[in-house]
């Protein structure tokens, strides 16, 4: 077996299109909440991949999977079906408001498969002109380039020619907003239930039934996206759940497959009726592989033991946060749902986010950013005890760099 050649952070630079600007060492190994680098020097993980590998890195469940599918069968395409597929789908529909499955392999392509069944719903069901959506300002809903304009954001859409029609853009959490430019030409609302890239921001009780309520005066759909929110990080299978709001279509991906790339897009009956063979699809999307690890990580995540285990971690998170505010007044307000926690920083430290993530680095703990001014914590659902206090503690040694 030949040698592996030695690579360097260096070789990023000159290789990898220009669009990421990744930490100065390369981790080379996971085990649970623990990464090491090349140098051998260990990370607490509170950031689990952009709240990814949420069962930590290597779960043995997941390495069981991964290896028994990786000696039976691959892939096939989407010309054939194949039994992980369609296990994982009957799994997902037991445990949600859905009755039809579609799987991909990312969130973008689970939101852009939702994006495009709403509006060939909506035309098939009702009228050709009911094509608008209302999204939020701050909003992710993933790169594509129907996904990224739904986006709030407009720096990551800007700059690559005319864009998708029809979308309109409110305040997230502001239901006079949406009620001022909903009508009958409205085909879906798109909402994030926690706003994670715009901040870690928790829909209200009232924005859900009011957003609800809206979409069933107007015959439009209302479509969750779960990517990040979904797969118990919030402390429930999906966020949905803590609102007792149904929706139409929901998105999840991220955490499904504990870090081998999968999503899927979930849907009523009534929605998922108006599709036929050749109206949509992916040459990967639920591949048997990726299908057989989701399968493992939606048995142990959708358990009362992981779930509950999720409440208790982020009240020993938020205790920390607390404690280190009241040391070093550094934020301005905590917020969240379950283990998608965002410390939004005073003003004192304005548009410093980015300077607590490298400190923290290189004090050998990785964490997130959510914005300029928000830290955000997504760490492993059943990340031990052990390592919150250990990785809180790295927390304070980087906070003490950039506040001296």
């Amino acid at each position: 077996m030949a040698e592996k050649s030695a690579v360097t952070r260096q070789d990023h630079d000159r290789t990898i299109l220009p669009v990421y600007a990744p930490a100065q060492f390369i981790p080379v190994k996971g085990k649970g909440s623990r990464v090491w680098d090349q140098q051998g020097n260990e990370y607490v993980d509170f950031a689990a991949g952009i709240a990814v590998t949420a069962l930590g890195h290597c779960h043995p469940a997941l390495v069981k999977a991964l290896h028994e599918q990786g000696e039976t069968l691959w892939h096939l395409s989407n010309v054939f079906t194949n039994e992980p597929a369609l296990r994982l789908a009957q799994k997902l529909i037991d445990a949600t408001f859905a009755d039809r499955v579609f799987f991909a392999n990312s969130g973008a392509e689970a939101n852009e498969a939702a994006f495009k069944l709403a509006r060939y719903y909506a035309a098939h069901r009702h009228s050709p002109y009911k094509s608008k959506i209302i999204a939020f300002h701050n909003a992710f809903h993933g790169r594509t380039f129907f996904t990224v304009t739904v986006g709030g954001q407009p720096k990551y859409s800007d700059g690559f020619g005319p864009k998708p029609a029809d979308i309109v853009h409110v305040p997230f959490n502001d239901l006079d907003a949406v009620k001022a430019v909903i009508d009958d030409h409205t085909c879906a609302i798109v909402v994030e239930p926690v706003q994670g890239e715009g901040g870690v921001t928790p829909a209200t009780q009232e924005f859900m039934q009011g957003l609800r309520e809206l979409c069933d005066k107007h015959q439009a759909l209302l479509v969750l996206d779960e990517v990040q929110s979904g797969m118990g990080r919030s402390g429930k299978l999906f966020s949905y759940m803590h609102y007792g709001v149904k929706p139409d279509i929901i998105t999840t991906a991220k955490a499904l497959g504990g870090g081998f790339p999968v999503s899927a897009m979930l849907a009523t009956e009534e929605v998922a009726s108006v599709m036929e063979p050749g109206k949509h699809g992916s040459t990967y999307g639920g591949n048997p592989l990726a299908c057989a690890v989701a399968g493992a990580a939606l048995d142990i995540i959708n358990t009362p033991e992981v779930l509950s285990g999720v409440t208790e971690r982020r009240e020993k998170f938020i205790q920390a946060l607390e404690a280190i505010n009241e040391e070093f007044s550094l934020f301005k307000a905590v917020r969240g749902q379950g283990l998608l926690i965002g410390a939004e920083l005073a003003d004192t430290y304005k548009n410093r986010a980015g300077d607590f993530l490298k400190a923290a680095a290189e004090s050998g703990l990785m964490i997130l950013v959510a914005g300029p001014n928000v830290i955000r914590f997504a760490p492993s659902l059943v990340i031990e005890f052990a390592d919150i206090s250990e990785g809180m503690e790295r927390f304070k040694q980087a906070i003490r760099k950039v506040v001296a």
